[in-house]
């Protein structure tokens, strides 16, 4: 594949190197891969691997992005919470193994389904995080649908924000002529048409990015009883325009969501529970790791700098993070209060008026499994007591 060098018009700080990262592959379909180099502190250039030769006018739009989506961002030190007293590891990467052994197949980009001894794993992981959303004053679980009504996210303006994660689902126009001219046209080329989407015209579902967009869904325009905790797990979609072999980061995963619903106290009380109960889980079973704040990853907005400048300064967003090597760490669940936005754009009302304050809290169970197996290997006789014994037998005759 062609490689291509391109020199930075402004120099990125190293602080905000991180952003630029999270960014890059989202600039084109073109990019394969890039590296950063940096010199005294800051990213002078990035050279990006391309699956075509010709690199049109990326220069122009890396340049675009960093002078209106990075370099208008204040670098700010990560504040950390919280750090495992598990200081030392070995980390080794499963997955080839996993797939030698038919524990684990990729059914397509992002896409990885799996067996025992991760079904386990995963059905222990998901049960303890459950228990901490069921301990919480007033909780209740629900089991949701896949499809989300596309009203719902554009209550909040959430297409302006994150336009590079969303999935639609459509389906073709519910019209005999429109069926017929579909099956000559797919009977004559043997295979869709490219023309596909002009058969449809359905837009009002999409897959969901996130499981607690269905809770506020569920209580929108109604008035509460009181304070509420909602738990839910089900699949969430968020299209990432490059996918590694691995359970790392998937297009198709789920979501143990957290939802707190009620006054703001009652919002920021849950959250600081849920975190010190996963902070003593995370202990328990022996796993490197850290919480900070963070900030979502606004995108393609005007005031993307704002937005993550606010949310790290009110410290409304914390991220764990777990190691997976040396050098790198994922995010496998975090920490979020909203203040009253919700409330106000679903019209959720407290038992005395008013919009409801609202938090959450999210983690990536297959990513939670990953970090894991990273950092505890695939072999279920080497993994920490609490987990053999969560799971008993189901993982011993693997």
């Amino acid at each position: 594949m062609p490689t291509v060098n391109i020199r930075l018009n402004q120099r990125v700080p190293d602080d905000l190197a991180s952003e630029l990262m999270k960014r890059l592959f989202f600039v084109s379909s073109s990019i394969e891969e890039f590296k950063l180099f940096k010199e005294d502190g800051f990213v002078d250039s990035v050279e990006l691997t391309l699956s075509a030769t010709d690199s049109g006018d990326l220069a122009e739009k890396i340049n675009r992005m960093v002078a209106e989506q990075i370099l208008t961002q204040r670098p700010m030190p990560p504040r950390v919470v919280w750090e495992s007293p598990v200081s030392e590891t070995e980390f080794t990467d499963t997955f080839a193994e996993l797939q030698a052994r038919g524990d684990v197949f990729v059914s397509g980009e992002g896409q990885v389904g799996f067996g025992e001894p991760l079904i386990s794993l995963f059905a222990f992981l998901d049960k303890r995080l459950r228990a901490i959303a069921l301990s919480l004053d007033h909780a209740r679980e629900y089991q949701y649908p896949t499809l989300l009504p596309t009203s719902v996210l554009d209550k909040f303006g959430y297409f302006g924000s994150f336009p590079q994660f969303p999935m639609f689902v459509t389906r073709l126009h519910n019209d005999i002529d429109v069926y017929e001219r579909f099956v000559e046209q797919y009977k004559a080329e043997q295979r869709l048409p490219d023309d596909l989407f002009a058969h449809c015209s359905n837009q009002d579902y999409c897959l969901p990015p996130t499981m607690c967009y269905h809770s506020f869904h569920q209580f929108q325009g109604s008035r509460m009883a009181g304070d509420s905790v909602v738990t839910a797990r089900g699949k969430a979609f968020r299209h990432e325009s490059r996918y590694h072999t691995s359970l790392e980061r998937l297009w198709d995963f789920t979501i143990r969501e957290i939802v707190f619903m009620g006054t703001p106290e009652f919002a920021a009380e849950c959250r600081n529970s849920v975190m010190r109960q996963t902070f003593a889980l995370m202990e328990e079973l022996e796993l490197v790791g850290r919480c900070e704040v963070a900030n979502d990853h606004f995108f393609a907005n005007a005031d993307t700098a704002g937005k993550i400048f606010s949310q790290r300064m009110m410290e409304l967003k914390f991220e764990l993070l777990l190691p997976v090597a040396s050098d790198r760490s994922i995010a496998i669940g975090s920490f979020n209060l909203h203040g009253h936005f919700f409330g106000e754009s679903f019209d959720i009302q407290g038992p005395q008026g008013g919009p409801i304050a609202s938090g959450c809290v999210g983690f990536g169970l297959e990513r939670l499994v990953h970090a894991f197996l990273s950092q505890h290997g695939s072999d279920p006789a080497a993994w920490p007591a609490a987990v053999a014994q969560g799971i008993g037998t189901q993982c011993s005759t693997h």
